[in-house]
Order: C-alpha cells, then structure tokens, then sequence
C-alpha cells in the first residue's frame, strides 16, 4: 500500500495524540485519532485511560458529522463489546469513507475483525502507514498481549568507579537532580515497580511518581501511582516502611510458605504474593513478570541495585537498561 504525504502528516499528528495517553492509559495502549474531510483536520482525540472513550469516540465527539471524512487512528478500531462499546460500529454508524490504520490490534479479541468488520460496512481500509512508530509507543502493550510479559526496564545508578552504594550501604543520591526527575518519567509509564527489600532497608524508598515534577499537566483525576513489588524471600521488609504510608498497591513478593508469617505485613497494608523460586532460594523474575502480565501490567520498571540488576539481566527478560552513571 501506497501511502500519500498528507497519510503520513495526519497519523504523525495522531501518534503524537497517542503520546499524551504515555502515563494513563495502562492496561489499555496508548491510541490517538485524527478526522479530516478535504485533507483538513476537523477533529482529534486520544484515548486517556482504561474505561473512559476511546481515541476514535472522543475525536467523533468534537463534530457533528464525520460523513464522508476519512479517520487516521494509530490502532486498528476495537470490534468487541469491552467497558465501551466497539470503535468500528461507532465509525460505521458515522459513515466515514475512509480508516487508516498503523497497526493491526494483536489482542485476540480485535486482530483484525475491526478492520474486517469496517470493510464489511463498504469503508475503505488501508493500513500500515508509520507502523514501526505505532507499535513503538505501545511496545509494551505489544510485549504482553503477544508473549505474555512485559516490557521490563532496568534501572541503576552508579559512580564512575562501578560502585551502586557508598560503604554504608547508602545509595539514596548518588545521582543528581536531572536524573531523579528522568527516573520520574520511567516510573510514571510503567504499570509496576519492582525493587529488592535491601533498598527498602537502606533507603526507605517510596517508588511513588511524583507528577507535578514533570509533567505539571497531568489532570490529578487521570493519574494512577504503580503497582510497587518488593521481592522480600526472607521477609525481612520493616512494617514501618513508608512504601505502606503512600496508597497505592504494594505487593511483597517472597518465596516463604508460611502464610501465618504473612499476617504483620498484611495489617501493614501489603498484598503477599508467594512464587516459585529461582533455585537459589530468591524470587523467581519469570514467575513474578508472568503474574504482572496478567494482570496486565504492560510496562515494568526495576530498580535494583547491583544483586538484583545482575539477577535481571541474567535471567534474559531484561527489553532496556538505564544507567545513570556520577562522578
């Protein structure tokens, strides 16, 4: 398929609608859409968060008619009845001529049958324009509904000599100001969190997001904070901790048995999770990604210090490594 330079300029526009859903869409992908009749926008939308309009709904809303228009929208059009009703039945009842679409959904209930189902309605469907910059933005989305895991992201900070901890254990600053707010924008686009119990004892780390520090924006009615995992084989994580004063979920990950040692962290606020261990008496990483997936966590972050890191990169699930490195 041949696709013009107007093609091109109104699906960059409805990537970069797509791009605004980045921090609250998850479970859901993030989806923008552009309408527009003579090769002029008449309307646009994104898709904010999971049960509220989809992009093509609230692009739809802006117009009274989209008759004859032609839709760019970065996901195919969902054809299932979900917590909204199908984006391919609202388009045909609008009677657009024409849908571009970047990629194709790969959720089974979608993969095609939105497109089918368009063409069906006598609607012109082409796809494939900026595909590669689609599936991209929702490569975490793509990750999990495909391969049943996450994209995992790795943090760790370090000083120029290798070291992720001064000697007495503290690794709370050793970066500065600009990577602290970089590690902001990691937290807020994953579904989860995951960290070893040693930070929490050495920093009483919070693993909240903080949106007003980058992305002031944000409508406080949209933002969700992320699952945080403590992988805790020994549960050794202090009921004190602040993680538990924050809201939000936290699981306690643990490899321990004994459900009657599970009863302070639990008043404490905790969600005990027991898996399967690596064979070296630690929480197994495929178990623990398996379990995020599904519960449809798309995206997840670990930040971990020099243990844990290695365990996650030798365990190959490992998608992206960020390291900030200080003098």
């Amino acid at each position: 398929m041949s696709f013009s330079d107007i093609d091109r300029e109104m699906m960059a526009l409805a990537l970069q609608l797509a791009e605004r859903g980045r921090y609250t869409t998850s479970p859901n992908p993030r989806v923008g859409c552009v309408i527009s009749h003579n090769d002029k926008v008449i309307a646009q939308g994104w898709h904010i968060r999971a049960g509220d309009g989809h992009a093509e709904v609230n692009a739809l809303a802006q117009i009274e008619s989209a008759e004859d228009c032609t839709v760019y929208v970065t996901l195919e059009p969902c054809s299932h009845l979900g917590r909204t009703p199908p984006c391919a039945d609202r388009l045909i009842d609008a009677n657009v001529a024409r849908v571009v679409v970047a990629i194709e959904d790969p959720n089974p209930l979608v993969a095609g049958q939105g497109i089918a189902r368009l063409r069906e309605a006598g609607i012109q469907v082409d796809v494939g324009v900026m595909a590669e910059q689609a599936a991209e933005l929702n490569k975490g989305f793509m990750r999990r509904i495909k391969g049943g895991l996450p994209w995992l992201r790795l943090k760790s900070a370090s000083s120029l000599d290798g070291r992720t901890a001064m000697a007495s254990g503290e690794s709370q600053w050793i970066t500065g100001a600009a990577a602290r707010q970089d590690v902001q924008r990691l937290r807020a686009q994953s579904c989860a969190i995951v960290s070893g119990v040693d930070t929490v004892l050495y920093d009483d780390a919070l693993f909240t997001v903080r949106p007003e520090t980058f992305a002031p924006e944000l409508q406080k009615q949209y933002w969700r904070q992320p699952i945080r995992v403590i992988l805790d084989s020994a549960l050794r994580t202090p009921v004190a901790a602040k993680l538990f004063k924050e809201g939000g979920e936290v699981i306690i990950a643990t490899v321990v048995k004994d459900a009657e040692r599970y009863g302070p962290l639990i008043a404490a606020g905790a969600t005990m999770l027991c898996l399967a261990d690596d064979g070296h008496g630690r929480v197994s990483l495929s178990a623990l990604m398996r379990y995020l997936a599904d519960r449809g966590c798309n995206d997840v972050l670990v930040e971990a210090g020099a243990t844990l890191a290695g365990s996650a990169l030798r365990s190959g699930l490992v998608d992206e490594w960020f390291i900030y490195m200080a003098p």
